[in-house]
């Protein structure tokens, strides 16, 4: 038996990973980010298979890690966490920098940026694993880094009380229609329908 919420004891960040497919900027969330070796200098970045950001990152070989901070509101996940940047220009109207690797910095909600060549690609299955190489890193300010726990408490909205649809178990994404489409995707955390439950 697997109990899905013993997961949320694993400690996360929230980030959101950017790329540049040459015509646009592009990124999504990614909570999978971590430091693997220091010498030479490498990052772990898993990337759902079904975003965007994963075809290009794959393509191009570039990408940025945007460490996001407590003072993130939900506006920014829903931008970059619920729709796809193969229908939507997700940086429209969103101030941004350029770092010198070309790939989008954001200009606000983070506290650093690091931007990473891929060095080796995993396929696991749901996400590809990218092996970076880190070629630049910058600290832009000392707020702390918002964590997946934060995130559920403090910036995820609660779901009205009268509200009908159904809650993911996984990520707290909340889908608000009298019926749950067989097929459908969580945008949040890309799991089935059967990782929904009605809200009661």
């Amino acid at each position: 038996m697997i109990d899905n919420t013993a997961l949320f004891k694993i400690g996360y960040g929230l980030y959101v990973a950017t790329t540049n497919d040459s015509d646009k900027q592009n990124g999504c969330i990614v909570n999978t980010v971590m430091q693997i070796t220091q010498e030479p200098l490498k990052i772990a970045v898993a990337i759902n298979k079904a975003n965007y950001t994963h075809d290009v990152a794959k393509a191009t070989g570039k990408l940025n890690i945007n460490c996001l901070t407590e003072k993130v509101p939900f506006e920014v996940f829903q931008r970059f966490g619920f729709q796809s940047g193969r229908q939507v220009y997700k940086f429209s109207d969103f101030e941004y920098v350029l770092a010198s690797n070309g790939v989008a910095v954001m200009t606000d909600y983070i506290n650093s940026y690091l931007s990473l060549c891929v060095a080796n690609y995993i396929d696991m299955g749901t996400h590809g694993l990218f092996i970076c190489d880190v070629t630049e890193a910058k600290t832009v300010n000392d707020d702390e880094s918002v964590t997946y726990s934060y995130y559920q408490k403090h910036i995820k909205p609660r779901p009205q009380k009268k509200a009908k649809g159904f809650v993911c178990k996984i990520c707290g994404y909340t889908l608000e229609k009298d019926t749950l489409p067989p097929d459908f995707i969580c945008p949040l955390c890309k799991h089935p329908a059967s990782d929904f439950e009605p809200i009661e």
